[in-house]
């Protein structure tokens, strides 16, 4: 069997498209953990499941490149988006799709993508954490080190945390520590966060299942709603990562806006 997909990524945060509204893809997890290797498979960091969807215009179904199914992606919501409009799938400027997060709006704006991330999740035990209230500036082993965290959850938990320098910082090491550590009972996105200016901050990003990418929308989202709870940023924030720029406003409303490009790299089939 031949399985068709399309590569796409935002900012280096890189995916397959499959397109199951008409037909379902057998043992998709264990298939997706097995064609992610870069080495042996198509190589991606997420796989996005396009779906038919009773309540919402599309659903999307995620899959880490270890095959475990997790809650949202931004960039790749982005990217689903693009694969819809270029395709012709829909005609609106605003689509709804529908995620385990929640329905999610992305807004076609040009060549970027605007998306409603809707408002950010701050009580512990819905993030989810092993701890009551607010998660700020609270102190966690990670490794050889302890670390001050700000959690937050944008349908999928984060941990933020602010370091003098991202680019000499140990994120492997320590992205991996606090990503197992049992205070997150479904593991944790960690992400490491340089301030440089009230409007610009830089982010080096530990993701869950995946290790570092080269960028992470809900964890830009997250990072910028943590640092301006702690006083460092404004509402309007320029992320940048190792794979480009995200723009994330946090909106009178409550809610987070995200905006950032889509690409799409190529088209392909794969034995099954």
């Amino acid at each position: 069997m031949k399985l068709k997909f399309t590569k796409m990524h935002g900012l280096g945060n890189d995916f397959i498209v499959i397109d199951c509204r008409e037909k379902s893809v057998p043992k998709v997890a264990s298939l997706m953990a097995s064609i992610s290797s870069r080495r042996f498979g198509i190589g991606f960091d997420q796989a996005l499941i396009l779906k038919k969807s009773r309540i919402a215009d599309f659903k999307m179904e995620i899959y880490n490149s270890d095959g475990g199914k997790v809650e949202m992606c931004g960039n790749g919501i982005r990217c689903l988006a693009a694969y819809i409009w270029r395709r012709r799938l829909s005609r609106k400027a605003v689509l709804e799709i529908e995620t385990m997060a929640g329905i999610i709006r992305p807004e076609s704006c040009g060549d970027l993508v605007r998306v409603d991330m809707g408002e950010p999740i701050l009580e512990g035990r819905a993030i989810p954490v092993r701890a009551d209230g607010i998660i700020k500036n609270r102190a966690i082993k990670a490794a050889d080190k302890s670390l001050k965290i700000t959690c937050v959850s944008m349908g999928n938990p984060h941990a933020v945390v602010v370091v003098k320098s991202v680019d000499t910082f140990g994120v492997e090491k320590y992205g991996s520590s606090i990503e197992k550590n049992p205070f997150f009972p479904q593991r944790v996105n960690v992400e490491f966060i340089e301030i440089l200016s009230k409007s610009r901050i830089k982010m080096r990003v530990w993701e869950r299942g995946a290790g570092e990418t080269l960028a992470c929308g809900t964890g830009a989202c997250a990072a910028v709603v943590a640092t301006n709870s702690l006083g460092l940023t404004g509402r309007k924030v320029s992320v940048d990562l190792k794979g480009g720029r995200l723009s994330i406003e946090l909106g009178k409303d409550g809610r987070v806006y995200m905006t950032g490009p889509a690409t799409e790299v190529f088209t392909g089939s794969i034995d099954i």
